[in-house]
């Protein structure tokens, strides 16, 4: 008999609800440490999986099937949105994700398009109509997923990954004008692709704000959190629950929690009960371990788990997760391990 998704544990730690265990799923819980996904991806190209419905689906049911996760997220990437707006992408390997045309001045913000979804992400929406299919007579729901605008924003213009984005927030302080103008272009984008993941089949969102961390608080409210509030209240529509993930945020959580979310995603650099004490005790949080937690021994492992545990002292509302994708040389055996802990530990 399959579980009603609105019953299964994550859904109701969404909502703030008590459940018979802690639900745990894992950032990047499709991917590279998995000998599966290796097999794939010397075939194929990180993008060709991405735009292979078939593909996309068999690589984020691949951690389902191997450690019981309680929600899988679909497998993709927050960038190539930025294909359909006129930019070039590339998945360099061994230095990550390479963007051509680059937003260099306000004329080029004036050329990027702003497309519908299904114009331009429809394989990614196939997969997970084709996901959708195979986990709900499992009860398991799809979290599906975009990139905020600032971390578009930043890659965007950088052109690829940087440690400071200083071309970036050299354009936010340069041109304020065509700074809100891309702003709002990717507001528009990311939330038509959210909207159109859950009319496909997707259970909950998540919005990546990955390098939010790197502006100070004032910047911060300045100039992501009004894009991002407008982009929660859009895909409120959705009605399905919203989790809102950033990292190197902790000196400004209180900010980040009034961009919206049902949930607020959180990294490791915060104890898990002073970062929940800062979003409000109205949210759900999820987090807060370590990834490179996982590459060292049990014992240290499953006192860093504990830790995290014993400050959520079984308060309803807490998702178990990492504070930033799983690592690609992590053990099998440890992520199967920490799944069957965390479930057995608050059981």
């Amino acid at each position: 008999m399959s579980i009603n998704l609105q019953d299964s544990r994550f859904i109701k730690a969404c909502r703030g609800e008590a459940t018979d265990c802690t639900p745990i799923w894992l950032m990047r819980q499709a991917g590279r440490y998995m000998k599966e996904y290796r097999a794939i991806r010397e075939k194929h190209s990180m993008l060709d999986v991405i735009q292979t419905p078939q593909l996309a689906a068999e690589v984020t049911l691949q951690p389902i099937d191997a450690f019981g996760f309680d929600a899988a997220i679909i497998f993709s990437d927050i960038l190539p949105p930025l294909i359909g707006m006129g930019l070039d992408l590339d998945f360099v390997k061994g230095v990550g994700p390479k963007l051509g045309k680059c937003i260099e001045t306000p004329k080029d913000v004036d050329r990027l398009t702003t497309p519908q979804a299904e114009d331009c992400m429809g394989p990614t929406l196939e997969a997970i109509r084709l996901v959708r299919r195979e986990l709900e007579p499992r009860g398991i729901p799809l979290i599906g997923f975009a990139g905020a605008p600032f971390t578009l924003a930043c890659y965007s213009i950088q052109g690829g990954g940087s440690k400071m984005y200083e071309k970036a927030k050299r354009f936010m302080y340069t041109h304020p004008a065509a700074w809100e103008q891309l702003m709002n272009k990717f507001v528009d984008v990311v939330a038509d692709y959210l909207v159109e993941q859950v009319t496909a089949g997707a259970s909950a969102l998540q919005v990546f704000d990955s390098w939010a961390g790197i502006l100070s608080r004032a910047d911060y409210v300045r100039f992501i959190q009004p894009y991002n509030r407008r982009l929660f209240e859009t895909i409120g529509s959705t009605k399905v629950p919203l989790i809102n993930f950033s990292t190197g945020t902790s000196t400004h959580l209180d900010q980040v929690a009034l961009c919206g979310g049902d949930v607020i995603g959180v990294d490791w650099r915060l104890p898990i009960d002073q970062a929940w004490n800062a979003i409000g005790s109205d949210r759900a949080i999820q987090g807060n371990l370590d990834p490179t937690a996982l590459l060292g021994p049990w014992d240290e492992l499953r006192q860093q788990v504990d830790q995290i545990l014993d400050a959520v002292d079984g308060r309803p509302g807490h998702i178990f997760n990492l504070g930033h994708g799983i690592l690609p040389p992590t053990p099998i055996d440890t992520v199967k391990r920490l799944t069957e802990y965390v479930h057995e530990r608050t059981a």
